[in-house]
């Protein structure tokens, strides 16, 4: 069975940092292709980043790009989010997902991924 546990979130002001750990078990993690979305109040899911199973490529969302930066540690079977000038915008619950069969087209979709985890929180305070 797979588990996926995300740590890392926080309050933090705006212009600050915060760094995003998911762990993984239960699954080959170096076969799967992982991302992260997030979940403001009030709204739906939206993709933030993507990681191939190699970490050969990666992918934002246009809000997070130039600030964010997913990498992964395929021998610790973790993936990170290094989020930095973070704004009162990215106030969300922020999840990780993994699925060994999502093609490179899907791979910001969230109905690609099977896996997912239970979520942290982000505030960023103005």
């Amino acid at each position: 069975q797979v588990h996926l546990v995300e740590s890392g979130g926080g309050l933090v002001q705006a212009g600050g940092a915060l760094r995003l750990s998911c762990a993984a078990s239960g699954l080959t993690f170096s076969r799967s292709n992982t991302a992260w979305f997030r979940q403001a109040p009030g709204k739906g899911r939206d993709f933030v980043a993507a990681i191939r199973q190699s970490a050969t490529h990666t992918y934002y969302a246009d809000s997070v790009k130039g600030r964010f930066t997913i990498s992964r540690d395929n021998a610790k079977n973790t993936v990170y989010l290094q989020m930095n000038s973070l704004q009162p915008e990215d106030t969300a619950v922020y999840s990780c997902a993994t699925d060994a069969g999502v093609i490179l087209s899907s791979i910001r979709r969230e109905s690609a991924y099977r896996s997912w985890g239970q979520g942290t929180q982000v505030t960023v305070s103005s």
